[in-house]
Formats: structure tokens, C-alpha cells, sequence
């Protein structure tokens, strides 16, 4: 097995442990094991942790050292920022697009990645190179569920997790589809819960999704 069909496997072995992975931002690093756990708790064992704020390394490097949390790192447009995201602790990369260099340093460093994907050109390129999870973002304003109907046909043989206007109203409806493997999503814990560490409010989140998902 390549190592590029290895990385793209281990993603997917990562993602079916899980329906709905929470996009986090964390500013202060104080929050990070905290949320972790409250997650954690709730019924969720997958978080990404996107590199927007300049304490987003060092929150990974808490989770991943002081939880069983399994954190991976998003927002990666760059090989540095793959580097830094495995030394930090992280498990999964996920980025917005995909360029040939990250799915070049994700091969090398053995580093399982979910890139990004709008168009079926960009998902029969990654296919290509053997990658078939694949995160489709910005996924409302791409077409939506629509688009990954009509994918459904030609590309049988991808999964996605969508990503982009996914929200508590909406997630169900992305994973009644046969090609949606997962969806991520902020509303479990948005950044203004996160700062004001409402973690009883984050907790509700989760459970409120997680019996909407079991109830359907």
C-alpha cells in the first residue's frame, strides 16, 4: 500500500469513529484541556483545532498530552504549517483546499489529512493520488446537498465530511447522504462559549446533536 493510500485510509478510520466533528478556535490555552474534556464527556472523542489564533499550537500540544482526545489541526495552507501541526501532537491535518506540496509533506511525515475539495476536478485529482476522504468546503455555498447528490453518480468511491454553512439545523440532512462519512461544524462550540468557558452550554451541544443524530 502507498503511503498516500495509507494517510487517506487512516482518515477514514479516524472520521468513522465519529459523525460530527466540532471546528474549534481556542485564543487562550487556558481552555483547551477543559473543552477537551467537556467534549469528551458529552459524547464526542474527535475535536479539529483550527490555526487562526496564535495559541492554536500550543492548545493541540495540551489536548493531545493531557486528554484522550484525538485533535487534529485545520486551517493548513502551508508544508510549515503541516510540520508544526504533527510536532505539536496532532493526528489528522485538514485543509480548506489541497496543493500537491501538502499532499507531499502529509505522504512524508506518515500524517493522515483530509483535504479540501469543491469541484469534481479537484476530487478526481486527489483521487488520483489516493486520497478518496476528502473534506468538501465551503460545502452550502458549492452546492450544498444537491452537489453531493450529483457527485454521488460519477464518483462513487469518495467519502466527504462536508464542511462551510454545515449547522445544527442542517447536518442531518448532509448525513442522510450515502457519501457523507461525518460533517464538521462550529455551532457545537463557538468561539464566543469557548472564551466565556460555558462548558455546560458546549455539553449541551453535544448532546442535543447526538440525540438528534440517534433519533433519526
Amino acid at each position: 500500500m502507498s503511503y498516500t493510500h495509507s494517510i487517506s485510509n487512516r482518515m477514514i478510520n479516524l472520521v468513522d469513529r465519529t459523525s460530527i466533528i466540532p471546528i474549534i478556535e481556542i485564543e487562550d490555552t487556558r481552555h483547551a484541556v477543559p473543552l477537551a474534556e467537556t467534549l469528551l464527556n458529552a459524547g464526542m472523542s474527535v475535536v479539529e483545532v483550527v490555526l487562526r489564533t496564535t495559541n492554536a499550537l500550543e492548545a493541540i500540544r495540551e489536548i493531545a498530552q493531557n486528554t484522550t482526545c484525538i485533535v487534529g489541526a485545520g486551517s493548513l495552507v502551508s508544508v510549515e504549517d503541516v510540520i508544526k501541526a504533527r510536532e505539536a501532537g496532532a493526528s489528522f491535518g485538514v485543509s480548506p483546499g489541497s496543493t500537491p506540496a501538502l499532499v507531499d509533506a502529509c505522504m512524508d511525515l506518515d500524517f493522515p489529512y483530509l483535504p479540501g475539495a469543491a469541484t469534481a476536478s479537484e476530487m478526481m485529482t486527489l483521487a488520483e493520488r489516493g486520497i478518496t476522504m476528502l473534506k468538501f468546503f465551503p460545502a452550502e455555498s458549492s452546492g450544498g446537498i444537491p452537489y453531493l447528490k450529483a457527485i454521488m453518480g460519477p464518483l462513487p468511491h469518495l467519502r466527504f465530511c462536508p464542511t462551510g454553512g454545515v449547522n445544527e439545523s442542517n447536518f442531518m440532512d448532509y448525513l442522510s447522504l450515502g457519501n457523507v462519512a461525518c460533517v464538521g461544524g462550529s455551532w457545537i462550540a463557538p468561539a464566543n462559549s469557548i472564551n466565556n468557558q460555558d462548558w455546560e452550554i458546549i455539553a449541551h451541544n453535544v448532546e442535543r446533536s447526538l440525540i438528534n443524530r440517534d433519533g433519526a
